[in-house]
C-alpha cells in the first residue's frame, strides 16, 4: 500500500482574511471549513504584494523516506513560485515554508501506509518573532495514486484560477466578488464569496465547542482568557480543538489575545505547556499523559472529549461579577424551536460577552484625556471609579492590567474618534437604553 500518502492541502492566508461564504464552490457539509480567531493586524512582507485572497496554495504530502520504512511531510505543490526574491526575503519563505509541514502533520513523527482516513479541516498559526501572525487552513485527506493520475484537473486549468484568485479585490464586509472558473466538459463556472457583513463573527463557529462544554465551562474558559492565564485544550480531532480554541479566543471580542496562540501543537513543540507567560493552545488527546507530567502553574487544562476540567486554578467561578456571570448564562441559556443558522449561532453565544464588557469597559472613551496635538491619554483610576457596582470595580480594576486591556487601550489613545465598529454600536445602544430607563423613572415618580 505504499502507493497511499495522506496529503494536505494548505492555503496560508494574511491575518486579515476572514471566512467566506461560497456561493456555487460547495464543500462536503458535514466537513465545514472553520476559520481561526483574527489577531492583530500586521503588514505583509514587502514581496506579498498586498492584501491578498491567500498567499500561498500548497499540498503537503507524506512521502516515504529513502531510508528506512518511514514517512515525512512533504510539499509536493505550490503557488505561486516567488522568483527573483531579495536574499532577506528568501530566507524569511524558507523559514516559513520549512515550518508548514510540521504543522499540517503535527500529529507525531510515526507514520505509515494507511488504507483509510477520515477528512479533516482544521487551522494553525504561525507566529513570527515581531509578533505578527500568518495563518494556515489545513484540509487532509486519502489520496490514491491511480485515482489522482485520473481525476486531476491539470495544473494548467488550476494556475489561472488560482491567479484570478490570488488577484481580485478583496471584498469588504458584505461584498461578494464573482470569479469565473474554466472546468474541462463542464464548461465556465461562476463563484461567488460573500464576506459576512458583521466582521467580528466572520472567523468562528461556536457549535462545536457548544457540543463539548456546558455553558458553565464556558464561562470559566472565558473568565480565565480575560485575565490571561494558560489554557490548554485537549481533544482527539484535529478539527475539534481548532474550533473549540478559536471559539473561545473569539469571546474576547473586541480584544484580541496577543500571547501565544496555537490552535494545534505539533509533537515537537510541546514543551510550550511548560511556558510561564499566558498561552492558549491545543492538544491531542494521545498526548495527554506528557502533558500533565509536565511542570505547569495555574493552568486550566480542558478535556474536550468528556467535557471536563482536568487541571483548574480554583477560582475560575469567582472571577467576574456574580450578576453579570448569571446575566450571561440567562441569555445562553434563551433557545428556540426553530432552527438557527451559523451566523444566528454565532450571535446567539457571542452577544452575551460582547455585554458584558459593554457593561464593565464600555465607557472607557469618555476617560480618555486628550492634549490639543490630538494624543489621547487614559485617566485609568477615575475610569474604574466610575462603576458604581463594586463587584464590577473589583473585576475592572484587574482587566485594565492586562494585555488584552493594554494593547486595545493604546489604540484608542491614538484614534482622535471611537472605532466605527460591532462593539461601539453596542456600546451606544446600552447607553441609549440607560437613558430611556432614567426618563421612564423621572416619569413614574
Amino acid at each position: 500500500m505504499e502507493e497511499q500518502v495522506v496529503g494536505g492541502m494548505l492555503r496560508l492566508f494574511h491575518s486579515r482574511l476572514p471566512r467566506l461564504r461560497a456561493g456555487s464552490l460547495q464543500d462536503n457539509p458535514r466537513d465545514p471549513v472553520k476559520e481561526p480567531e483574527r489577531p492583530q493586524e500586521h503588514c505583509l512582507p514587502a514581496f506579498a504584494g498586498g492584501q491578498h485572497f491567500f498567499e500561498y496554495l500548497l499540498v503537503v504530502s507524506l512521502k516515504k523516506k529513502s531510508s528506512g520504512p518511514d514517512y515525512e511531510p512533504t510539499i509536493t505543490y505550490q503557488f505561486p513560485k516567488r522568483e527573483n526574491l531579495l536574499r532577506g526575503q528568501q530566507e524569511e519563505e524558507e523559514r516559513l515554508l520549512g515550518a508548514i509541514p510540521l504543522f499540517c502533520f503535527p500529529d507525531g513523527n510515526e507514520w505509515a501506509s494507511l488504507t483509510e482516513y477520515p477528512r479533516e479541516t482544521f487551522s494553525f498559526v504561525l507566529t513570527n518573532v515581531d509578533g505578527s501572525r500568518k495563518i494556515g487552513y489545513c484540509r487532509r485527506l486519502l489520496i490514491l495514486d491511480e485515482v489522482e493520475k485520473r481525476d486531476q484537473i491539470s495544473v494548467a486549468v488550476i494556475y489561472p484560477f488560482m491567479q484570478g484568485l490570488r488577484e481580485a479585490a478583496f471584498p469588504a464586509p458584505g461584498k461578494t466578488v464573482t470569479l469565473k472558473s474554466f472546468i474541462p466538459d463542464s464548461g465556465t463556472e461562476f463563484i461567488s464569496l460573500t464576506r459576512p457583513l458583521d466582521s467580528h463573527l466572520e472567523h468562528v463557529d461556536f457549535s462545536s465547542l457548544l457540543k463539548c462544554l456546558s455553558v458553565e465551562q464556558i464561562l470559566q474558559i472565558f473568565a480565565s482568557a480575560v485575565l490571561e492565564r494558560r489554557i490548554i485544550f485537549l481533544a482527539e480531532g484535529l478539527s475539534t480543538l481548532s474550533q473549540c480554541i478559536h471559539a473561545a479566543a473569539a469571546l474576547l471580542y473586541p480584544f484580541s489575545w496577543a500571547h501565544t496562540y496555537i490552535p494545534v501543537v505539533p509533537e515537537r513543540l510541546l514543551d510550550t505547556v511548560c511556558c510561564p507567560t499566558p498561552f492558549m493552545v491545543g492538544v491531542q488527546m494521545r498526548f495527554q499523559q506528557q502533558v500533565m507530567e509536565s511542570p505547569m502553574e495555574e493552568v486550566l487544562l480542558v478535556n474536550l472529549c468528556e467535557g471536563t476540567f482536568l487541571m483548574s486554578v480554583g477560582d475560575e467561578k469567582e472571577i467576574l461579577p456574580p450578576k453579570l456571570q448569571d446575566d450571561i448564562l440567562d441569555s445562553l441559556g434563551q433557545t428556540t424551536n426553530e432552527p438557527w443558522t451559523s451566523e444566528q449561532l454565532n450571535e446567539h453565544v457571542s452577544g452575551p460577552f460582547v455585554q458584558f464588557f459593554v457593561k464593565t469597559v464600555g465607557h472607557y472613551a469618555s476617560y480618555i484625556k486628550r492634549e490639543a496635538n490630538g494624543q489621547g491619554h487614559f485617566q485609568e483610576r477615575a475610569f474604574y471609579k466610575a462603576l458604581n457596582s463594586k463587584a464590577n470595580r473589583r473585576f475592572v480594576k484587574k482587566f485594565v492590567k492586562t494585555q488584552l486591556f493594554s494593547l486595545f487601550i493604546q489604540e484608542a489613545e491614538k484614534s482622535r474618534t471611537p472605532p466605527a465598529g460591532y462593539f461601539q454600536r453596542k456600546i451606544l445602544e446600552y447607553e441609549e437604553q440607560k437613558k430611556h430607563k432614567k426618563s421612564r423613572e423621572k416619569t413614574v415618580k
